[in-house]
């Protein structure tokens, strides 16, 4: 069954001769009445919303049946404002319905489940000064939208529209910026899985590939994979780089790095980078309403 939601292509070009174009008014006029009056299908009552709090633990993103790509909004960490965090109790997903405060899209993640594991990959638009922590780079978001295939919200902080939607094994995303300064952010080091370790690397300014590891899964600490990922932004840079969570140092040793325990920017390192806590910047100059797009590819 085909899905349909707001999420299209701007722009279509058809080549058609003036006869077609009279056929095809004529088809307008009169099959349009018939469109208005058709019942709706099984897929327009869904309510996508529907298992997201009371611990039900499902997630109102956009997913394929069966498909490995899942894309869904991540509120559960970084604020005092949300009434259940992923690291001060035990959590399995995502997305809560009465959470508020928004801290990118998560790319692979699992539903109906009761062990935390997956909810990584997490993407996020942001104007202004870059930022690249999670606890001050996150906004409330409202207007939420979801449907089969589609979710929508937006971000009053930064004044961002954003839309994602998936096939089996990608996804993409469309982010409405406003005039000034933005930002992408891939952020690898947080999710829901309790393993740690990533590896992204620069193919262009564009598009980066990388790995993260993921698993142990309900108290099985070997059970451990990797996900390999492709991502690839529609819209000119002005600057991009990663960062990664210095380790903490004492002594004489921490007089040797200014940014000991914290994120450090890498500005002018172009190859791939590993760690635990890493992530990608992407910077642009954005005019009003302006829709970018990502698009992401996932495999195993």
């Amino acid at each position: 069954m085909l899905i349909n939601h707001p999420f299209k292509p701007s722009h279509t070009l058809l080549g058609i001769s003036r006869g077609s174009v009279f056929a095809a008014l004529v088809c307008i006029a009169f099959v349009l009445p018939s469109i208005a009056k058709a019942q709706k299908q099984p897929v327009d009552y869904v309510n996508a919303f529907i298992g997201t709090t009371n611990f039900g633990t499902t997630n109102p993103g956009a997913v394929c049946p069966n498909g490995l790509m899942s894309v869904v909004p991540f509120n559960v960490m970084g604020s005092a404002d949300n009434k259940f965090d992923k690291d001060a109790r035990w959590w399995s997903t995502p997305y809560e319905y009465n959470n508020v405060y928004f801290t990118g899209y998560s790319h692979v993640n699992l539903s109906g489940v009761g062990c935390p594991d997956l909810g990584s990959l997490l993407l996020m638009p942001t104007t202004g000064k870059l930022s690249v922590d999670y606890k001050e780079y996150g906004s409330t978001m409202t207007e939420q939208k979801a449907s089969p295939g589609f979710y929508s919200n937006f971000l009053p902080r930064y004044g961002i529209r954003t839309e994602v939607t998936a096939t089996p094994r990608t996804s993409i995303a469309r982010f409405w910026f406003p005039k000034g300064k933005s930002n992408i952010l891939l952020n690898l080091g947080e999710g829901l899985t309790n393993e740690t370790g990533a590896m992204v690397r620069r193919v262009s300014d564009n598009e980066y590939e990388g790995m993260k590891l993921l698993g142990t899964f309900c108290y099985n600490p070997q059970a451990v994979f990797p996900i390999y990922f492709v991502m690839r932004v529609e819209a000119k840079t002005t600057a991009t780089g990663y960062w990664k969570k210095q380790r903490p140092m004492t002594g004489v040793e921490a007089e040797w790095d200014k940014d000991n325990g914290q994120y450090k920017l890498y500005t002018n390192y172009k190859k791939e980078i590993a760690g635990d806590d890493i992530g990608v910047y992407l910077n642009f100059d954005t005019e009003e309403n302006q829709a970018w797009w990502c698009a992401w590819a996932c495999r195993l």
